[in-house]
C-alpha cells in the first residue's frame, strides 16, 4: 500500500523538483536579499533590515511605478479576457473554413516578444514609423505615439493584447467545447433567446476556465517587461516605468540588488492580493 501511494508522487518529483530549484529557491534568495545592502561588483553584503523597504517608500519613482502598474493591469486585463472570450466564442462556431481563423488567430503566439516589440517599434516609431508614414499620406498630422506620455502605454497595451489575446483564447475556446450541446438544445426548446443561453448556460459553465484565465493574465501582466525596456525604456516621464523595469534598473542599472529584491517582494505581495481578490469575488459571484 505504501509503494502505490508513493508512485503518484514519483511522477510528480521532477516538476516539484524544477519548482523548487528554479521558483522558490531564487524567491527565498530574493526574500533574503531584500534585507542586504548588496555591493554588485565584490558581492559584500551588510544586514540592514528593512531599511530597503523604508528607502522604497520614500521614493516618489516607486510610487510612480506602483502607479503605472496597476493603471495598466486595470486597464489591459479587462480588455485582454473580454476579447479572448468573444473571439473563443466566434470560433466555436461549426462552420465551413473556421480552421483558418483559428490558425490566423494563434500566430501571434509563435512570434517572441522582442520581435513583436522591433514589429511594432517600425510600425509606431515617431520619425520613420509606418503609421506615421500612412497618417502624412492621408493629410494627417503624424503622431508622438512612444514618445508622448499619453500615448505610449496604450501602444504597450496594444502590443500585450495582440499577443496574449490568442493564447488566452485557446483556454477559453477549450472551455467552450466542453459545454455540451444537449444544454443549448433544452434552452431552444424552452424558447430561450442567444443572449439568455449565453447568460444561462455559457457563461455558468465557463466560470473555471474564466477563473484560470484571469489569474493567468493578472499574473503575466504584472510581470510584463520587454515592451517597457526594448520600446520605452519606462519613458517619457516614467509613464511606461511599471515595477518589473523599475527593479531591472535597479539590479542592473544602479546595482542596487537589495532595492531590486525589495520591488520583486512588493510586486509579488500585490500580486498575491489582487488575485485573492479576484478568487473571493469570483466565488461571491457563483
Amino acid at each position: 500500500m505504501l509503494k502505490n501511494k508513493l508512485v503518484p508522487y514519483s511522477f510528480l518529483l521532477p516538476a516539484l523538483l524544477g519548482l523548487a530549484i528554479f521558483k522558490l529557491y531564487p524567491l527565498a534568495i530574493g526574500f533574503t536579499d531584500s534585507f542586504y545592502q548588496t555591493i554588485f561588483m565584490t558581492g559584500q553584503k551588510s544586514f540592514i533590515g528593512f531599511g530597503n523597504y523604508i528607502s522604497l517608500f520614500k521614493d516618489p519613482i516607486f510610487w510612480k511605478s506602483i502607479q503605472v502598474t496597476l493603471w495598466m493591469n486595470l486597464l489591459i486585463n479587462p480588455i485582454q479576457i473580454a476579447l479572448s472570450f468573444a473571439l473563443a466564442i466566434f470560433l466555436n462556431k461549426k462552420v465551413k473554413g473556421i480552421a483558418i481563423f483559428r490558425t490566423i488567430q494563434i500566430v501571434p503566439i509563435a512570434v517572441s516578444i522582442p520581435i513583436a516589440c522591433i514589429m511594432f517599434n517600425i510600425i509606431m516609431n515617431p520619425e520613420q514609423g509606418v503609421l506615421n508614414s500612412m497618417l502624412v499620406w492621408m493629410s494627417l498630422d503624424p503622431q508622438p505615439f512612444l514618445t508622448s506620455s499619453g500615448q505610449a502605454m496604450w501602444v504597450i497595451i496594444l502590443l500585450a493584447t495582440w499577443k496574449g489575446v490568442g493564447y488566452w483564447m485557446l483556454f477559453l475556446l477549450a472551455g467552450l467545447q466542453e459545454v455540451p450541446d444537449s444544454l443549448y438544445e433544452a434552452s431552444s426548446i424552452d424558447g430561450a433567446s442567444k443572449w439568455t443561453q449565453f447568460r444561462n448556460v455559457t457563461f455558468p459553465m465557463m466560470k473555471r476556465p474564466l477563473v484560470f484565465v484571469t489569474v493567468s493574465t493578472t499574473v503575466a501582466n504584472f510581470l510584463l517587461f520587454a515592451p517597457m525596456y526594448i520600446l520605452t525604456n519606462g519613458g517619457p516621464q516614467n509613464s511606461t516605468n511599471v515595477l518589473m523595469l523599475e527593479a531591472y534598473n535597479s539590479a542592473f542599472v544602479y546595482s542596487d540588488m537589495g532595492r531590486a529584491s525589495a520591488i520583486i517582494i512588493v510586486l509579488l505581495l500585490i500580486i498575491l492580493l489582487i488575485i485573492s481578490a479576484q478568487f473571493m469575488l469570483l466565488r461571491a459571484k457563483h
